[in-house]
């Protein structure tokens, strides 16, 4: 059984403990690697590397830097096929899905960045008629960035790559869950020739590498994306230190249609923006909030469409729906049905575990599950459940929808469909939500703030946001 070393120094290394964890395929609920279980040691081991190695890379220019991101980019290129089948196994997610998203987008964070970190102002001036005034933004140094199990390469390539462009090296732990890609990407680093030190990848459990990685007390700054619950950990963990922090978090999105919306696109839409890897996207669509004139029509298409979606094995190019990701996850959205039922919620679609033929006869899969009739003040309208199960209910008034749709503790997203523009303006200035989509779902140019208010976030990713995080202001005043 293979096994997942960590990656320090540009070299793959035992964990010191020399114990793993088993990885497990989805599909199938089978073993089939194992991964290093690190402890506090091999952070330190890898902080020590990247704060060797940031002397060096700081030093570099924008544009040396960016040649090693744009390498690393066209070495996952060249391997997208490959990457994409690792990534399909790991999670569970269809390998359509991993080919035409996941892969290609860690390849474009990489590219993105390079180019991006060129034409950023690292240093700019401010003048006045009794001051001359430059300011410098500097790398912070060793950053620890952690990544969630749902977007594996497509998360942890978002945060790497700002970081490392904008002159920082990095430890970054990947999800123990899903860990094969991150693990895979330090060939990507070898053969690119990106110095050692610069990029250090350790595996291990979230309580142990993870606290190990948040409490290092030279660390810089945490970049996180996960539940809010570990986020607000993170946060109180580190609360006297300072780190500098990112908390990427949960959400419980609304998607808002009023009946004046294109009804075919919108419904094609839907059920992607509610069941796109099984449900497992922080930014999928969970409430769904129909307009009352349309709500009957809207519910017999969406419950034909997402009848219609092919649950299979996720290996099979055919496959539009696949596995959850762990055991662990699988039980923690069959309970939420179960607490939905009590709740008085019934059942439109879906709803059960499902037992597929095959390989995949004791894989981890849930219907798409569809539930009316549940108040917005439930527990299942109101936790985030981060799996295969939306719930729908219908308003009169856009006052209504802003109401519903602002009655969580989240606020990461929204979706808006209506042809009107004034009225799309109006309800996105009242939505408490980072980002809002109207008429659109998932389209992101990476140019863009990216984040949550409320529960969901705390700072900002994307273009110019990921680039202040990641360096520090300072200010040298001369007299004019």
């Amino acid at each position: 059984m293979e096994k997942l070393y960590n990656f320090i120094n540009g070299k793959f290394v035992a964990p010191n403990s020399n114990q793993y964890l088993e990885i497990f395929e989805p599909a199938t609920g089978q073993t089939y690697a194992q991964v290093a279980d690190s402890n506090s040691a091999d952070i330190e081991n890898a902080y020590e590397s990247a704060q060797n190695a940031f002397g060096n890379w700081s030093s570099l220019s924008v544009k040396e830097r960016a040649d090693y991101l744009n390498k690393i980019a066209e070495g996952l290129e060249s391997r997208l096929d490959e990457f994409a089948e690792y990534e399909s196994r790991d999670t569970g997610k269809p390998i359509s899905l991993a080919k035409s998203v996941d892969i290609p987008r860690a390849v474009s964070n990489f590219r993105f960045f390079a180019d991006y970190g060129q034409e950023f102002n690292f240093e700019s001036e401010l003048n006045n008629d009794q001051s001359h005034n430059k300011i410098i933004r500097s790398a912070l140094g060793v950053i620890g960035c952690i990544s969630p199990w749902n977007l594996p390469l497509y998360l942890f390539s978002w945060k790497i790559a700002p970081a490392l462009i904008a002159g920082n090296t990095v430890v970054a732990k990947p999800s123990e869950i899903t860990p094969f890609t991150a693990f895979k990407l330090g060939e990507i680093c070898q053969d690119a020739g990106l110095p050692p030190g610069v990029l250090n990848i350790i595996h291990g459990q979230g309580s142990i590498a993870g606290d190990a990685l948040v409490n290092h007390s030279k660390i810089k700054a945490i970049s996180f994306t996960g539940g809010t619950t570990t986020g607000k950990l993170i946060a109180k963990k580190t609360a006297s230190s300072f780190k500098k922090l990112s908390l990427e978090m949960g959400g419980k999105n609304p998607s808002i249609i009023f009946s004046d919306c294109d009804f075919d696109k919108m419904m094609k839409t839907v059920v992607r923006s509610s069941f796109s890897n099984q449900g497992q996207i922080c930014l999928c669509s969970s409430r769904i909030l129909v307009e009352e004139s349309i709500y009957e029509k809207f519910k017999t298409n969406f419950i034909q469409r997402v009848s219609d979606l092919r649950m299979g094995d996720p290996s099979e190019i055919e496959t539009q729906f696949g596995a959850l990701s762990s055991k662990g996850h699988f039980d923690n959205v069959i309970d939420y049905i179960e607490i939905a039922k009590q709740e008085g919620g019934k059942i439109l679609v879906g709803g059960n575990a499902k037992k597929l033929n095959g390989r995949c006869g004791n894989g981890w899969f849930i219907e798409p599950t569809i539930i009316e009739g549940l108040n917005n003040s439930c527990r299942t309208n109101q936790e985030e459940i981060f799996g295969p199960l939306v719930t729908l209910q219908s308003f009169k008034s856009e006052k209504d929808a802003i109401q519903l749709a602002n009655e969580t503790e989240y606020g990461l997203s929204a979706t808006i469909w209506t042809e009107d523009n004034e009225k799309a303006n109006r309800v996105s200035a009242l939505i408490d939500a980072g980002v809002i989509w109207v008429n659109c779902w998932l389209v992101r140019d990476l140019r863009t703030p990216f984040g949550g208010m409320k529960q969901s976030g705390l700072g900002w990713e994307g273009g110019d946001e990921a680039l202040r995080f990641f360096t520090e202001p300072k200010n040298i005043c001369t007299l004019a």
